[in-house]
């Protein structure tokens, strides 16, 4: 017997081979990546771990408000009760969240409950909605884009290699220049069957206006595309006029799905709550419904959003939730403003801050990733570098809001002392 086992536990690999879509990822995913360089800074350094600040990760830093917090504790205390236990809940989200949800952020169209999908946020809607598109289709992304639509296409085997420019064949990138206020010029953007859209935008900050949306929305329809709109940073949207649902656009409930998140505007990035729109309208070419599969998804590979967690996405959408929001946002716009400033100190330009809590830095023919190192090591701040979201960010920076207040303005103080663009 222990001969046997012996020679079991001896074997060089299992006979399983690796999914070969995973040894294209190039590197690692870029957050992950930042820490390991913060980690590895701070072991060369341990006398300046405790300096450093965080400008990177859009994590945010600000608890969550008392009202919202006490939909919380009383969906967990209902747990101890018998007659407000709840084991399993529907996969699909509570039926009075679905409807709150439809309500109060898509009160400007016609958006239904039954439409809207609760689950444990935008992120992990992407990769659910990959998993019903599967490998056949073609998609594009912005570039620079939000990592996570490049890797998980990549996983799902919609690509091929690397190329030279480090990007992937068999992917549409969509060039978002800054000269177009990091919008794509449509008409040189090659048809996808997927195109995947964030507005306010991860990581450059834009906003897309209104004409800029119907652009959009007029050539998914023309292309007979499916767009998939990432609206999680919509609340951050002050200046009127400008949507924060791509269903406020005549025709998109014809091609779009919209994912969103209450992550970044309510303190839930550890709760974990979210949710995707999928409409009714949105059809394959055979006329089956997109509603109807992505519903068999979220059954077969999702238990629902935590009860305890969709009592406090109740909450934030009472009106005492919401005012709670409005100045947590308040407070992270008032950050962007810090950092806007940091950018004005150096003579840079920048783009993102007024409707966006992240400012993205043009640092002037300088490399995202060696800037990146020259703040950390001379400011001990970290940054992100703009080329870790795709080639077309390359040469610049990304400063995130969602520090502490008293965290930007000492940033701001350490990095416009450096002088690395003086001169420039």
């Amino acid at each position: 017997m222990k001969v046997v086992l012996a020679l079991a536990l001896s074997a060089e690999a299992l006979n399983v081979a690796r999914n070969p879509n995973f040894a294209k990822l190039q590197g690692g995913y870029l957050f992950p990546e930042i820490g390991r360089r913060r980690s590895a800074f701070v072991a060369a350094n341990p006398d300046k771990a405790d300096k450093i600040i965080s400008l990177g990760i859009g994590d945010t830093t600000k608890p969550i408000p008392e009202h919202i917090l006490s939909g919380l504790v009383e969906g967990a205390s209902k747990l101890g009760t018998q007659e407000g236990y709840s084991g399993y809940g529907a996969e699909q989200g509570m039926g009075d969240l679905r409807q709150r949800i439809a309500e109060s952020c898509y009160a400007n169209t016609n958006i239904k409950a039954d439409e809207v999908f609760v689950s444990d946020g935008a992120k992990c809607d992407i990769a659910r909605l990959q998993i019903m598109f599967g490998s056949g289709v073609t998609s594009a992304v912005q570039d620079p884009s939000y990592p996570v639509y490049v890797d998980t296409s990549v996983m799902f085997g919609q690509t091929g290699e690397v190329d030279a420019n480090g990007q992937f064949n068999n992917l549409v990138y969509m060039k978002c220049p800054k000269e177009n206020n990091f919008f794509p010029h449509l008409d040189e953007v090659p048809r996808a069957d997927v195109y995947y859209f964030c507005s306010p935008n991860n990581p450059t900050g834009a906003v897309a206006t209104k004409a800029q949306l119907e652009e959009l929305v007029a050539r998914a329809l023309k292309d007979g595309s499916i767009l998939v709109f990432d609206a999680a940073y919509a609340p951050f949207i002050k200046t009127p006029g400008v949507p924060t649902s791509i269903f406020e656009i005549p025709g998109a409930e014809k091609c779009a799905i919209e994912v969103n998140s209450f992550s970044k505007y309510a303190g839930f990035t550890g709760a974990r709550l979210g949710w995707t729109v999928v409409p009714d309208a949105l059809e394959y070419s055979d006329g089956s419904k997109v509603r109807d599969d992505f519903n068999r998804v979220m059954t077969t590979c999702f238990n629902g959003a935590s009860n305890v967690i969709q009592s406090g996405g109740m909450a934030c959408l009472s009106p005492e939730g919401k005012k709670e929001i409005d100045s947590l946002i308040d407070y992270y716009l008032g950050n962007a403003k810090i950092l806007q400033g940091l950018a004005d100190d150096l003579g840079l330009d920048y783009i993102g801050g007024d409707d966006s809590p992240y400012v993205f830095v043009d640092l002037k023919g300088h490399s995202s990733w060696d800037t990146f190192s020259t703040i950390l090591e001379e400011c001990q701040v970290v940054t992100i570098p703009g080329a870790g979201f795709g080639p077309g960010g390359e040469g610049f920076l990304r400063f995130s809001a969602f520090a502490p207040r008293e965290a930007c303005e000492e940033a701001r103080r350490r990095i416009s002392q450096i002088d690395i663009f003086k001169g420039q």
